[in-house]
């Protein structure tokens, strides 16, 4: 018998890692060609690896949570035949890496047309994978996520250099072109050698601090603790929203809404919405009222692109709609909000909202948001500080609807009040233009029929 290395393929356009997020195999399974091993999470998808051949699992690298990097090895087969040196690396096409040729002698090692259309989730049910990991490559210096611009990502990739192991020196820890050129002619480090062939995934920590290490329990109280890896998209939420809140400035505006008009039109419109098989809710207002101030105030239509120093003003309107699902917090996007009506847009929240909750959310539906708007429904409070979705500039948080004594013409008369709670980043938005959207977009839900008149 002889053993045979299975590699972590091309899986992707750009991408160089995955996140370990379940195992379907353990060492002693005799697997038979194409059997589900192994999904891998990455910025885009989640990938289910399929078993390139037929043969008996010797070892499985990384636990849940573990970091894979492109090429690294992931499964140790037990196969037939003589002694055979580690598979190459085989992109998702088949084609073995260096000629473009496929390998004749062995399978090619692929993510077999599993490339989920789903929201990347978590899973922690399954075999558990056993465990060594990958030798590590003898390099100085490593970074996950470096910062270099497109011209420079494209250098890195023709001379062979794994981006993340050269040492920036440009402004921002920027990597330059000179820094690859000059990277791959040092004798010390060979090129695209990945910092870790499987590394654990780094702890999720305030720059500056150190991760908190929970202290070992008693013996009686062991017992009573359960341990599950933080890993998968519980992770992704905790590094995007540490990510938000040490990045971003935020700052938090709170005003009440009286929405009596809004309520009485929502009760006018819903039997005609749901004779045409749509739920009205009052989210599509909220959403029409939001871009109507989004195009008085396009600052909150913008992201800051770190690497470039650049404010991009986005001149198109995809609003996030939070939502709250097993795996976690969820943001689909409703694309091109401006031009769809308020039915159109009604019916992309319920239909997103229920891919979302049965984890069917296709990638392409939790991309490109420019603002969001998050709601907590019946349970929604007083009122929150919500945290921006990194790297908008703003967010809206929206609470439930209460009856609240309110003045109107002098006299005190029971209001339908909602609050709302809205964060900016305040290194791009102003104290008074934050004040002022918010004022436009109570303005506009206060009397929505104004609303429709000024639409565009």
């Amino acid at each position: 018998m002889a053993r045979w290395e299975f590699k972590l393929p091309d899986i992707g356009e750009g991408v160089t890692e995955g996140e370990i997020v379940a195992w379907h195999i353990k060492p002693g399974d005799v697997v038979k060609e194409d059997a589900p091993m192994v999904e891998v999470m990455t910025d885009k998808a989640t990938v289910m690896i399929t078993s390139p051949r037929a043969g008996k699992i010797v070892e499985t690298r990384g636990e849940i949570g573990t970091i894979v990097v492109v090429h690294g090895v992931l499964v140790v087969y037990e196969v037939d035949g003589e002694a055979t040196a580690a598979a190459p690396a085989h992109t998702a096409n088949g084609h073995a890496n260096g000629n473009g040729a496929p390998s004749k002698s062995e399978p090619a090692a692929t993510a077999v047309g599993d490339i989920k259309e789903t929201l990347p989730g978590m899973s922690v049910s399954g075999a558990s994978a056993g465990g060594s990991s990958g030798a590590s490559a003898q390099v100085q210096y490593f970074n996950d996520k470096p910062l270099a611009t497109p011209a420079t990502r494209k250098l890195a990739r023709d001379m062979n250099v794994d981006l993340r192991s050269v040492p920036p020196t440009g402004a921002q820890g920027r990597v330059t072109k000179t820094d690859v050129e000059a990277f791959a002619k040092s004798p010390t480090v060979a090129p695209a050698a990945p910092a870790a062939a499987v590394a654990a995934a780094p702890p999720v920590a305030a720059p500056g601090h150190a991760p908190v290490k929970i202290s070992a329990p008693t013996a009686a109280q062991s017992a009573l603790e359960e341990r599950v890896p933080f890993a998968g998209m519980r992770r992704k939420i905790a590094q995007k929203m540490s990510q938000s809140k040490n990045t971003a400035a935020h700052f938090t505006f709170v005003e009440e809404c009286d929405v009596g008009k809004l309520k009485e039109l929502r009760a006018r419109l819903k039997p005609r919405a749901e004779a045409q098989g749509v739920k009205l809710s009052f989210l599509p207002f909220i959403v029409k009222a939001v871009v109507a101030g989004l195009k008085k105030h396009p600052i909150l239509n913008t992201a800051l692109d770190e690497t470039t120093n650049e404010l991009v003003y986005r001149k198109y309107y995809n609003i996030g709609m939070a939502a709250s699902t097993d795996a976690g917090l969820m943001v689909p996007v409703i694309k091109d909000a401006d031009r769809k009506s308020v039915l159109d847009i009604a019916r992309d929240i319920e239909r997103l909202a229920a891919d979302a909750k049965s984890g069917k959310a296709k990638v392409e539906d939790l991309q490109g948001s420019t603002f969001t708007i998050t709601s907590l429904g019946a349970d929604g409070g007083l009122f929150a500080t919500p945290i921006i979705n990194f790297p908008e500039v703003g967010i809206l948080g929206i609470h439930q609807i209460k009856q609240k004594p309110v003045v109107r013409d002098g006299q005190i008369v029971v209001g339908e009040v909602m609050l709302l709670s809205l964060s900016f980043d305040h290194r791009i938005v102003d104290g008074h233009v934050g004040a002022a959207f918010a004022y436009d977009v109570i303005r506009w839900l206060e009397d929505p029929e104004k609303l429709f008149l000024e639409m565009v």
